[in-house]
């Protein structure tokens, strides 16, 4: 799902850095008022978990990549803003470090995976799960549903971003300047492979992490009055 370089004109991956510039902003605020200090290790942990399952990603056409991302957990265990900066971490330092991803198109990719999936993926788990125990059936059911559609809507916020690029960034020839694929080709290139593969991969991911948590620190599932109310301010 990692958009490469190249592939969005600058009045994309520029619009995407000026709506990401408040949410990391908002998101830092809200994790200084709201992060137990006992968690800030798990907001690193979870960086690095969402690291380390992005790294295994498997090439689809139209120049995008499909993967699991760990959003979904990070935004279950700690909250969707503590989502929004352990995943930016993880998608800078891809991009950086090991070209995961263009530097330019950091602010779209975190947009899509960082802020899309993790508010996605959280409002269906607390819809889901609703007023279960920390760790029921229907607890672990409703982590990895969150997982699976909000991998699905992040992959169909890229696969928009793809599809616009021929409509806004077109030279004198009427060829297009960047992604060279419309809305007809990138939605479902995205979304066929997200649907029947890859939102599979992260809700199994999501689920069993989950659960594992569950059986060895219950602890974590149960949601602080501050981390309640910051998600829902």
């Amino acid at each position: 799902m990692h958009i490469p370089e190249g592939y969005l004109s600058p009045q994309t991956w520029g619009a995407s850095y000026a709506v990401m510039v408040p949410i990391w902003i908002i998101a830092g605020r809200k994790l200084r008022r709201t992060l137990d200090v006992r968690r800030v290790p798990l907001l690193a942990i979870g960086a690095a978990f969402s690291f380390v399952v992005m790294m295994f990603n498997i090439p689809i056409p139209g120049g995008s990549t499909g993967h699991a991302t760990g959003a979904a957990l990070v935004a279950i265990l700690l909250g969707p803003w503590a989502a929004v900066m352990a995943i930016s971490v993880a998608l800078v330092v891809q991009a950086f470090l090991f070209g995961d991803g263009g530097i330019t198109a950091i602010g779209a990719n975190c947009f899509n995976m960082a802020f899309v999936m993790p508010f996605a993926s959280y409002g269906v788990y607390r819809l889901i799960a609703g007023g279960s125990a920390a760790g029921s059936r229907r607890r672990m059911i409703a982590a990895g549903a969150g997982g699976y559609v909000g991998l699905n809507l992040a992959a169909l916020s890229t696969a928009v971003m793809f599809g616009i690029q021929p409509l806004i960034a077109q030279g004198a020839d009427g060829r297009p300047l960047y992604c060279p694929f419309g809305l007809n080709v990138a939605i479902p290139a995205m979304a066929a492979e997200h649907l029947l593969l890859f939102g599979f991969v992260e809700a199994a991911v999501t689920a069993v992490a989950f659960a594992y948590v569950a059986r060895t620190e219950p602890d974590l599932l149960i949601l602080p009055r501050s981390r309640v109310e910051g998600a829902t301010a």
